[in-house]
């Protein structure tokens, strides 16, 4: 996706804000023991903090990392979709308990099982919100912003339609 410096920092700013912001009100959720209206809100409070750390976990370690993580179990011949597949299970991989512990420092009462626990929990929602949620929608979005010169499909002649 991203071909320069500046679009893998863009991509990186904007997949880190709809992952954080998503895993924050899901975490407030689960600390309520229900979603409401008011939680959308009170996440803004915790990603002022947590999007920054994010944005720079995923560009100086995980995103370093996961694409050798990545090709230590894929071929740079196999289908692309699928190495970026890999890539993302790899961030996620490596994101998830980094923002756990941040997270179980800064907001809960620190200890190794409170950390287990909120990795437990984290992990597959953040695999849900990254395959499901973030990762289609920030990519599409990306591909909008991002054209590049692509031709539209050329329009059959009038004669060949009939």
């Amino acid at each position: 996706m991203p071909k320069t410096k500046l679009e893998n920092v863009i991509f990186t700013v904007v997949m880190a804000f709809v992952m954080v912001y998503g895993m924050i009100c899901y975490n407030i959720s689960l600390n309520l023991g229900h979603c409401t209206n008011a939680v959308f809100l009170m996440a803004f409070g915790e990603l002022r903090i947590m999007w920054p750390v994010a944005v720079i976990l995923e560009l100086f370690v995980a995103g370093k990392l996961a694409p050798m993580l990545a090709f230590s179990f894929m071929r740079p011949t196999d289908r692309p979709a699928f190495i970026t597949y890999a890539i993302s299970f790899c961030i996620c991989a490596l994101m998830c308990p980094m923002m756990s512990l941040i997270a179980t420092f800064l907001f809960k009462t620190p200890s190794f099982g409170t950390f287990a626990q909120t990795w437990a929990l984290n992990l597959p929602a953040a695999y849900a919100m990254q395959f499901i949620v973030a990762g289609p929608l920030v990519r599409f979005l990306f591909r909008l912003a991002f054209r590049r010169g692509e031709k539209p499909a050329a329009m059959p002649e009038a004669a060949e339609m009939n």
